[in-house]
């Protein structure tokens, strides 16, 4: 929900309107708490939603024990995320680099001090976590409350109540927007624990997830990027401008996206080598390895179109778009093709990135077809 202050403050930034960064970024706490506060009974009914699921009640009393104390985390999240992209507005991206940095550090320490010398287990993770992302957010606060933006933040203010309404809705279709596309791929991660003889799948497929995540930052980075920048660019009245930063995100991603695409495919049954040595894992691995391959490939596109649609704040539109492609498509082709078919973890990740592929070309289309002057008024 806080992606939608890459639209606001991103194209106040361009309009030099700065004062009202802040106050966006002030009702986007707002807004975020009490979200935070609406979502809570999640954290504490944790065991009973995941039995829900299907779980084995073991690793859901597990995660339900533990899951409170993530509570502080959760409510960290409402105040960091605004402030990271409050300031990616304004091209600090330096300043979030650093207090990442720097709580990376903190959290070493402390990982050291709870979980190897305390000896507090899940307990402890989950308190390290929850130090340092406090951390981030403290640094970052004191940043920008202390005079590192002092045209963008200007102090509390009333203001930030007004508009509510509207910012609200835009948050909602931020949030849904993004959620429906993460919710996605731990949804197959699900369907393939329901599988018969599932655990050997569910190894290669978390292994071939991780690898995919790692890469994936890569993508996210140009989501992030291309969110500011076409914003910037809108808010400015450059209309060329946003079209050119789509063009130059969208085919730098898509080169790297080539890149790790054949990297994979030329590497397909070696890579998982440094997760495991076990050979019935390392073999389904190279089973799974050339949808991979595609998956990295489309997601190298995907996110620099969703960054652009933040930018130019078409989130219900896109919301939209993913309601139909990954859950009218994508998920019940997958469990078609799993099920129905027999192909297992194979043919669910098949159908599911065929959803992947029919979004990213509705939103190439929707690009390509923008007036960009229009956007502009």
């Amino acid at each position: 929900m806080a992606s939608a202050l890459e639209t606001l403050c991103g194209q106040a930034f361009g309009a030099k309107k700065f004062h009202m960064m802040g106050v966006y970024m002030q009702r986007s706490w707002i807004v975020l708490f009490m979200c935070a506060v609406l979502l809570l009974p999640m954290y504490f009914f944790a065991e009973d939603v995941l039995l829900l699921t299907g779980q084995s009640p073991e690793l859901s009393k597990m995660a339900g024990q533990v899951s409170v104390w993530f509570i502080p985390l959760h409510f960290s999240f409402a105040f960091l995320f605004p402030l990271q992209r409050f300031l990616q507005c304004q091209m600090k991206n330096f300043v979030n680099a650093a207090a990442s940095a720097a709580a990376l550090c903190i959290h070493i320490f402390v990982s050291w001090l709870f979980i190897s010398k305390y000896q507090f287990g899940l307990v402890g993770i989950a308190l390290t976590l929850n130090f340092s992302w406090w951390a981030t957010a403290m640094m970052l606060f004191a940043y920008v409350s202390c005079g590192g933006c002092p045209e963008t933040w200007q102090g509390f203010s009333v203001e930030a109540f007004a508009g509510m309404w509207e910012f609200v809705k835009l948050s909602s279709a931020s949030g849904v927007m993004l959620c429906l596309e993460n919710w996605y791929y731990r949804i197959l991660i699900l369907l393939t624990g329901n599988l018969k003889n599932a655990a050997i799948a569910v190894d290669a497929l978390s292994i071939c997830m991780t690898i995919n995540g790692w890469e994936m930052m890569i993508p996210l980075a140009f989501f992030a990027g291309t969110g500011v920048r076409v914003a910037n660019e809108l808010g400015a009245g450059n209309g060329k401008g946003a079209r050119f930063a789509t063009i130059v995100s969208s085919t730098t991603s898509l080169v790297i996206g080539l890149f790790f695409w054949v990297l994979i495919m030329a590497l397909h049954n070696k890579f998982a080598l440094i997760f495991t040595s076990s050979y019935v894992v390392l073999n389904a691995v190279d089973n799974l390895s050339v949808l991979l391959a595609f998956t990295i490939l489309l997601n190298s596109i995907q996110p620099v179109l969703s960054g652009v649609a933040v930018g130019s704040g078409w989130q219900s539109m896109v919301a939209y778009v993913n309601i139909g492609c990954y859950y009218l498509i994508g998920i019940p082709m997958g469990i078609l093709l799993g099920w129905l078919f027999n192909l297992g973890v194979l043919g669910i990740w098949a159908g599911m990135i065929g959803g992947t592929a029919v979004q990213t070309l509705i939103l190439a289309i929707i690009t390509v077809r923008c007036d960009w002057e229009k956007e502009v008024s």
